[in-house]
């Protein structure tokens, strides 16, 4: 399977974006697109000189590989008919509106043999890429997404909206199992909740608080280890990536007596370097490369159905906390 002939679903603000890099993948074959909108689809067809289908099932006879990217309410469904009828599917997050529907998924992509890909693409960011290299045994971790608000994703709380990404980020770097869930979040601009924390502890005794929000002032997106060697800072929309080591030989000037330290005997600062890649395009390249079975899916639909279900349990966390309050 030299060059895999792939689709688009859904082209709205992410699904265009689908649309683009595939026609620049040496391995892939854009084929076309479908969108319920047909405005919308024959305007990114010509921007991007493929083909617009009349329907799901015309575009599903002349493609092996499908990007989704339509509103979560329907990955379900429309994920569901691909799938049986032997596509290949990167389904963008969350996978599913429920867990339970996310299984399902999962079962009919291997009942067919056919790879089926979450959309968690903060997993091949640069700086995520390069702090992780670093990251040895957290203790804690703390995570900070904020955005403004927009009509973009407001069809599902912020936790399945922006905070899943730090779901799925914490899940594939600690290696231990969640114990508990303790979480708190208020809706502010839709009857869903907009605002949310929630502290995650594994059974190793990691912690992990993951804070998100679509009602701030302004753009955040943080992540942050404290493990007994190091403290290590990411920032995703800056690309950086902060070490503070402890340095060799701090036990004999620790030794010696206080007098006169400062954090800069105490500790170094390393900033690595952090490349300029797409992340986007590294998912898909990774998808296709996955579909051709030169190497495992990086974020398969397992790890979709898992950052579900922690989003799950938080949800009914905050719904507790609001039927308490009355709110």
């Amino acid at each position: 399977m030299a060059n895999i002939r792939c689709g688009v679903v859904g082209v709205g603000q992410l699904g265009q974006h689908h649309v683009r890099i595939y026609g620049d993948l040496p391995d892939a074959r854009l084929v076309g697109i479908y969108d319920t909108s047909r405005k919308r689809m024959e305007e990114i067809a010509r921007r991007h000189n493929t083909r617009p289908y009349p329907s799901l099932e015309a575009l599903m006879g002349d493609v092996d590989a499908v990007s989704l990217a339509v509103p979560t309410i329907s990955h379900y469904e429309v994920g569901l008919s691909l799938l049986e009828r032997g596509k290949h599917v990167l389904i963008e997050k969350p996978i599913a509106s429920t867990v339970e529907q996310g299984m399902r998924l999962v079962e009919t992509a291997a009942k067919n043999g056919v790879v089926l890909y979450t959309g968690h693409t903060e997993r091949f960011a640069p700086a995520i890429r390069s702090a992780l290299r670093w990251v040895a045994k957290p203790r804690f971790i703390e995570a900070l997404r904020m955005a403004g608000f927009g009509l973009r994703g407001t069809d599902v709380s912020v936790i399945h909206d922006l905070m899943i990404h730090d779901i799925d980020l914490v899940l594939s770097i600690v290696g231990s199992e969640p114990e508990r869930v303790e979480a708190i979040g208020v809706p502010v601009f839709t009857p869903n909740v907009d605002i949310a924390n929630a502290r995650i502890c594994f059974k190793d005794g990691t912690i992990a608080s993951l804070t998100a929000s679509r009602v701030s002032t302004e753009r955040l997106r943080k992540m942050r280890f404290f493990q007994a060697d190091a403290y290590i800072s990411v920032d995703f929309l800056k690309r950086d990536v902060k070490i503070y080591r402890r340095k060799d030989g701090l036990d004999d000037l620790l030794a010696s007596g206080p007098g006169g330290l400062d954090m800069q005997d105490l500790v170094e600062m390393v900033m690595p370097q952090v490349g300029d890649d797409e992340p986007l395009a590294l998912e898909i390249q990774d998808f296709i490369q996955s579909v051709q079975g030169k190497k495992k899916p990086e974020v398969p639909g397992e790890a979709g159905v898992r950052a579900l279900a922690i989003a799950a349990e938080i949800v009914k966390n905050i719904n507790s906390r609001l039927e308490l309050w009355g709110d």
